[in-house]
C-alpha cells in the first residue's frame, strides 16, 4: 500500500511540474503558491475540523515540529519551486529534482544516523541512470548540452528543503492525526507565503481567473497538495524516507506518459530503457531479500 501511495504522489507532482511551467506566464509564482494552499486549506478544514478541535492540545506540545515542517514543506518548497519555473525548463527542473533521493539519504544519516545497505545505494544509482536516460533521449551528448541557470539553483534549493522535510518526518508525533497535522502546517505555511504574495501584488503581478488558471489552481490544490501530501507523509511514516526517496525518480516516467496521452508524443526505446532502470532501482532499494 505505501508503494502505491508513493506512485500516485509522484504522478500528481509530475502534473504539478508540467502545469507550473506551462502556466508560468499566466499565474505569478506567489499567486500560484498562495491560492494553491488557500484552496487546499478550505478542503482540509472540511475534512479535519473535528480532529483540529480534539487535538488542539497536541499543537501546543508539538508547535516547534509543526512550525519547522510548515516552513520547509509549504512555504519554502513551493515558493522556491514556483520561482524556479519562471526561469528554467521542466526538463532541467526534473533533472535537478532527481537529486532528492540522495539528499534524503544524506540528511537521514546526518540528522538521525540512518544508513543504507549497499543494495539500496546501488538502487538509487540505477534509478538515477534511468532518469538520465529519459532526459538525454539516449544520447550522452544531449546531457552535455544542457545549460543550468538561476532557476536550476532554485530547484536545487527546493530539493534540499524537501529532503529536510521528508527526513524530519521521522520525528512525526504518532498521536497526531495526519489530517490535523497537514491542516496545521497548511495554515502556518500560508502565513509565511502571504507577505510575499502581497509584495508580488504590490509589484503589479496579478492573474486573470479563466478556465485555464482556475483549473491549474484546483489541480495543484487537490492533487499536488492535499492528496500528494497525505500519501507522501503516510508512506514515509510506514517505510521511512530512505526507501521512499527513489520514487521521486518516477516523475520523468509519468511526465512521459502524460505527454503521450495528452500531447500526442510517442514512446521510444530510450523511454523503455529508462523506465526499466528506474523500476529496477526502486525494486533494489525497497524490496527486502529474505534468507
Amino acid at each position: 500500500m505505501p508503494y502505491l501511495l508513493l506512485m500516485l504522489t509522484t504522478l500528481f507532482w509530475s502534473g504539478n511540474f508540467v502545469l507550473s511551467r506551462g502556466m508560468h506566464a499566466a499565474i505569478p509564482p506567489m499567486a500560484l503558491s498562495f491560492w494553491r494552499w488557500a484552496v487546499a486549506l478550505l478542503i482540509l478544514l472540511g475534512l479535519a475540523h473535528r480532529h483540529l478541535f480534539s487535538q488542539r492540545h497536541l499543537f501546543r506540545r508539538h508547535h516547534r515540529f509543526i512550525l519547522i515542517q510548515s516552513i520547509l514543506g509549504v512555504t519554502g518548497f513551493n515558493t522556491l519551486l514556483y520561482l524556479a519555473m519562471q526561469y528554467t525548463t521542466a526538463i532541467n527542473a526534473v533533472l535537478v529534482n532527481s537529486c532528492i533521493p540522495v539528499l534524503i539519504v544524506l540528511f537521514s544519516w546526518l540528522l538521525y544516523r540512518e544508513t543504507m545497505r549497499m543494495r539500496q545505494c546501488l538502487g538509487v544509482l540505477v534509478s538515477l541512470m534511468g532518469v538520465l536516460s529519459i532526459m538525454a533521449k539516449g544520447e550522452i551528448a544531449t546531457l552535455m548540452q544542457v545549460s543550468f541557470n538561476r532557476g536550476d539553483l532554485l530547484v536545487l534549493a527546493a530539493a534540499v528543503v524537501w529532503a529536510l522535510y521528508s527526513s524530519n518526518l521521522k520525528r512525526y508525533p504518532q498521536e497526531l492525526h495526519p489530517l490535523a497535522y497537514l491542516t496545521m502546517i497548511n495554515i502556518t505555511g500560508l502565513l509565511g507565503i502571504f507577505p510575499m504574495y502581497l509584495l508580488e501584488l504590490h509589484g503589479g503581478k496579478t492573474f486573470t481567473p479563466n478556465p485555464a488558471t482556475v483549473t491549474t489552481i484546483l489541480y495543484v490544490a487537490v492533487f499536488a497538495s492535499v492528496l500528494a501530501f497525505i500519501f507522501w507523509n503516510q508512506a514515509i511514516r510506514t517505510i521511512g524516507a530512505v526507501k521512499a526517496g527513489p520514487f521521486v525518480h518516477l516523475m520523468p516516467v509519468f511526465s512521459t506518459v502524460l505527454a503521450v496521452l495528452f500531447l500526442g508524443e510517442t514512446v521510444t526505446w530510450y523511454h523503455a530503457i529508462g523506465v526499466l532502470l528506474i523500476f529496477g532501482g526502486i525494486v533494489m532499494t525497497t524490496w527486502r531479500i529474505r534468507t
